[in-house]
């Protein structure tokens, strides 16, 4: 099972996580599934970025990104080479993983705060 190593968020995740992945399942169903309550104000369908993520290490092993997610990666806050959208990031067998989410996103009404 791959892991999914998440580098520490002060409000989402203070010490950092380190936790067993599902294949088939995107990095934040995966995050979800784990107490850490990263951001998805679209509901998940491709249409913000407040999920959005940097891949430290693993990048390569994930599913490759589509048109529409690379288009809106393009507004980001912070935006890396190494970026995802984590609701469109499908974690693979093989898809040991480092992932930092970014002190800030682009929404102006938080989910949960």
């Amino acid at each position: 099972m791959p892991q999914l190593v998440v580098l520490p968020h002060v409000e989402l995740c203070p010490d950092g996580a380190v936790i067993d992945a599902t294949p088939g399942k995107s990095i934040c169903d995966n995050l979800l599934e784990h107490g850490i309550e990263i951001e998805h104000a679209c509901e998940k369908s491709c249409a913000c970025t407040t999920c959005h993520v940097v891949i430290r290490e693993g990048f390569n092993d994930l599913v490759p990104s589509e048109e529409d997610e690379d288009d809106l990666l393009d507004k980001a806050w912070g935006l890396e080479p190494t970026s995802r959208l984590s609701c469109q990031a499908i974690v693979t067998e093989d898809s040991d993983l480092v992932v930092e989410i970014p002190k800030y996103s682009i929404n102006h009404a938080k989910e949960n705060h």
